[in-house]
């Protein structure tokens, strides 16, 4: 896909210091100073109008003065000059300008017109920026400090990315104590163009970078960071703290989910999706990076502790019950081989207790004995100083095994002096240690979160193509007529109307308008009933009242009426009513009353929530919450994080809950969310679940109108499976096909498909001979985001011996999103007994169609020059080809959509 636009701004090879100065102390000086003394490899020019020289090298009065090219400005001027800089190096053709000056919109009105014109200037030349306000970008391994830090950096292969300045001087004092290092360090300060999701994309192709470090205040651009960062995270750990997880302020909620949920909960619910790990600390943040860059590969949550002293046992298991992890049962070949390693004293159980005057082949036999249990995830082995213990020994034992095995092992030295040595010892060989138990704990229980984490990545939910279509139309008809009468809340009938149109099963409701008619439709759906007042202005309607149950006959049903219009009418006179609505009394004796919510957080869109129902929901707080889409793998997770899910199965008198209809009520949720975007809040509460299935006793619903999109999803963070792009079609000899795009289960079915390729396909399209897709390919191409690319792939179904049909690939196209937004890179490749027939034209075309709706505007790929079916398809399909600039043997073909 060629360079990276970023290339410019993480690895310049010349630089301009705006600023650049000899004034002691000052903003430039230390910039100046920072990029002579970290060596920087390439051309630096100081600019300063009022001196010939700048620390003893020549000045220049302009960037105009400069004769030769620069990539990198760095600006440290006051803010008054910066526009008119950005201009001047938007003339050089510099691509990429770091603004540590502050100032601007921080400052008030005045501020904001400067940032204003700064980010025009820079639009207008395609100079991309960093800042302002910020501390400025490192590299280390090619010198480049442009920063006013205190000192540099040491090179290494982490990048921290932080919205905070004083947070990174602070992270770079620690880590050259430390001996961490660094791929790059970038202070975003005020983020008025380049954001996290563009660092992202870079640092994911960054060589150099293993590990991403995250300190973030606050996200704005929530589909590009989401994007980004499960792109990143399929391919390196990636690791954050995100301050601000306590909301000062709160607000009169329309609905108990509003009130529930925060914007808190839902970043953490975002980054779960996306495969990361979030810590809240500092110091677990290089913990953890430094766990994940030991080669671990985390397997789940059952721990196991090895430990020479009962105390620092116990602390650790208390630990371990505190964070929800699992101590380890180990199985009965490891306690048979711990008992013929170890003293008849040891204790026989987790911790494993291998007694004080356990030397380090004791250790030796421990660990290893539970490393190699397949009950047990991950190792904490504990020292404590005692007088026949040989720390450095035993610690050179544990490292030994660390490196024979992939499982986390994980080491406490306790104490000061005696174990000083081995401290150091296990830094030099990168491994993790710590002092006390709790925190070692701590991230082993990171660890297993990444590994929980990951599997939520690679859920690529597909369409519910095995439920009955839902009367999408019907639904948004229901919306619209409300936000054309100007109401916002939905009534009661309209609710349940809306969950009907997806099939969520729902109680039959009616609304009377006078006693007689509440007394006719009580009679209609047959004793006990429910009376609830129906009113756009009353949310809470235990609260005001408007709540009365198990009506048993006419006169009890006709003095409800009355009394019910008259306590709401006392409690709040404001409000607009329009009846009462009636419904039959749900009676499951067995039924658990649940609470399953939708709300709208600003940054990240739609959020599900689902936790423990009925007129407590709020008290109770016991809910989790998720990013739509859902597959049935995410809902259980959902379901699994609360303590109602202990009450779904066989409990005292009940017999297990019907799971299934809890499910697809939570997809049939999830369908909503992704194909309303006019739906901002909802709660179903109760809805009651029992052995027989689910019912939405009780529904709200908020609607609010959004601006149209061409992008149907533009209101969701993670894009959903692109339902709307399946098609059928007809192969030239009559025979049908389906495009669609692909999803995770047709992992097998591409397999296959390439397997079947002939040799010179495979090379034509992989350009290399590959036989068959390795699995982390197989990964790559099946489970994808459909916001940044899209695989189309054609199939078509055979019948076997028992009629079972099967699906055959015969053909895929796809196209990857270039990191400038504006065009992507194509493949396609056509089954060898499909070529002649249409495919590769009717293929290649829906895919433009695809790229083109969503508003890229350049295809592109490379062609081997022998491949001249293909290029006789790009010749038919208008596209321009040219030869390679960098290889002969390969042809460039591009086009406009």
């Amino acid at each position: 896909m060629g360079q990276h636009y970023l290339k410019p701004l993480f690895a310049p090879k010349s630089v301009a210091v705006f600023g650049a100065s000899d004034q002691a102390d000052s903003v430039g000086k230390i910039v100046f100073h920072n990029m002579l003394q970290s060596g920087y490899q390439g051309v630096l020019y100081p600019i300063n109008p009022n001196h010939a020289k700048i620390q003893g090298h020549k000045a220049y009065a302009s960037i105009s003065q400069i004769q030769g090219p620069v990539d990198l400005a760095i600006i440290a001027t006051p803010p008054k000059s910066v526009p008119d800089i950005i201009e001047e190096c938007g003339k050089h053709n510099v691509k990429a300008a770091v603004i540590i000056t502050a100032g601007f919109s921080e400052t008030g009105a005045a501020g904001e017109k400067l940032e204003r014109a700064v980010l025009e200037n820079a639009k207008r030349y395609n100079i991309r920026l960093i800042g302002p306000n910020c501390l400025g970008v490192m590299r280390p391994d090619i010198g480049l400090n442009a920063t006013f830090n205190h000192g540099s950096a040491n090179a290494g292969n982490l990048a921290f990315v932080s919205q905070s300045g004083a947070l990174c001087t602070a992270i770079l004092d620690w880590a050259k104590s430390n001996d961490v290092g660094f791929s790059s360090v970038v202070s975003m300060g005020s983020s008025i163009d380049v954001d996290f999701g563009e660092i992202l994309d870079y640092l994911v192709s960054d060589v150099k970078t293993h590990s991403i470090l995250l300190y973030i205040e606050g996200i704005r651009n929530a589909r590009s960071f989401m994007s980004a960062i499960r792109a990143a995270a399929q391919f390196k750990p990636v690791i954050l703290v995100k301050v601000g997880r306590h909301s000062v302020s709160s607000k009169a909620a329309m609905s108990h989910t509003s009130s529930l949920v925060g914007s808190d909960d839902a970043f953490d619910a975002a980054v779960r999706r996306a495969g990361v790990v979030r810590v809240q600390t500092v110091t677990q943040l290089f913990s953890v990076a430094k766990a994940l860059s030991c080669g671990f590969h985390p397997t789940g949550n059952r721990l196991a502790i090895v430990t020479n002293g009962g105390g620092p046992g116990v602390m650790a298991t208390d630990t371990v019950a505190d964070l929800g992890l699992v101590m380890a049962e180990l199985s009965e070949q490891t306690i048979t081989q711990l008992n013929q390693a170890l003293p008849a004293t040891w204790s026989h159980g987790n911790p494993v207790d291998i007694i004080g005057d356990a030397q380090a082949d004791r250790y030796r036999h421990a660990v290893k004995a539970c490393l190699e249990d397949p009950n047990v995830d991950g190792v904490l082995t504990i020292l404590t100083p005692q007088a026949m213990t040989k720390p450095l020994e035993a610690a050179k034992t544990v490292i030994e095994l660390s490196n024979q095995y992939s499982k986390p092992l994980i080491a406490c030295w306790m104490g000061g002096t005696q174990v000083e040595a081995s401290r150091k010892l296990f830094n030099h060989a990168r491994k993790p240690s710590f002092r006390t138990p709790e925190p070692a704990v701590e991230v082993f229980s990171f660890l297993s979160k990444y590994y929980q984490n990951q599997k939520l990545l690679m859920q690529v939910p597909g369409p519910l193509s095995h439920h009955i279509e839902p009367d999408t139309e019907g639904a948004r008809m229901v919306i619209e007529g409300a936000l054309q009468d100007r109401r916002k809340i939905l009534n009661e009938m309209e609710s349940k109307a809306l969950l009907s149109a997806f099939h969520i099963p729902v109680a039959k409701t009616l609304v009377a308008r006078s006693p007689n008619e509440a007394l006719q439709i009580a009679l209609e759906l047959g004793f006990p009933v429910a009376m609830k007042i129906n009113s756009p202005d009353i949310t809470h309607k235990t609260d005001a009242g408007g709540v009365m149950l198990n009506l048993g006959n006419a006169l009890e049903v006709r003095t409800a009426y009355h009394e019910m219009l008259e306590t709401v009418q006392q409690n709040r006179p404001d409000a607009r009513i329009d009846g009462i609505s009636i419904e039959p009394m749900v009676i499951k004796p067995n039924g658990r009353e649940l609470m399953v919510g939708v709300t709208s957080d600003p940054i990240f869109g739609p959020v599900i929530t689902f936790g423990a129902g009925g007129t407590m929901v709020e008290v109770m707080g016991d809910r989790t919450v998720t990013l739509p889409p859902l597959n049935a793998f995410l809902v259980k997770d959902l379901i699994q994080g609360t303590h109602v899910a202990k009450m779904l199965g066989a409990f005292r008198h009940m017999p297990p809950a019907n799971m299934d209809a809890l499910e697809s009520v939570l997809l049939r949720v999830s369908e909503m969310v992704c194909e309303l975007p006019m739906l901002m809040e909802m709660d179903i509460n109760p809805l009651i679940v029992d052995e027989h299935g689910a019912l939405a006793a009780d529904a709200r619903v908020v609607v609010g109108f959004r601006t149209p999109n061409a992008d149907r999803y533009a209101h969701m963070a993670i894009y959903p499976y692109p339902a709307h792009l399946i098609s059928s079609w007809q192969l030239s000899d009559g025979s049908n096909i389906v495009i669609r795009p692909i999803r995770p289960e047709d992992a097998e079915i591409e397999q296959e498909f390439v397997r079947k390729l002939s040799e010179e396909s495979r090379y034509f399209r992989f350009m290399n001979s590959i036989q068959e897709l390795s699995q982390s390919m197989l990964v790559r191409f099946t489970q994808i985001d459909y916001s940044r690319e899209i695989a189309l792939i054609a199939v078509t179904e055979t019948h076997g011996h028992k009629a079972e049909s099967k699906e055959i690939e015969i053909g895929v196209a796809r196209y990857a999103t270039n990191p400038d937004g504006e065009s992507c890179e194509f493949a396609i490749v056509i089954a060898d007994n499909m070529h002649g027939k249409g495919l590769g034209s009717k293929l290649m075309t829906v895919l433009m169609d695809a790229a083109r709706e969503r508003g890229l505007k350049v295809m592109q790929g490379e062609v081997l020059g022998q491949n001249t079916h293909m290029l006789k398809l790009m010749k038919n399909l208008n596209f321009i080809i040219e030869p390679s600039k960098e290889d002969d043997s390969i042809k460039t073909v591009y086009k406009l959509l």
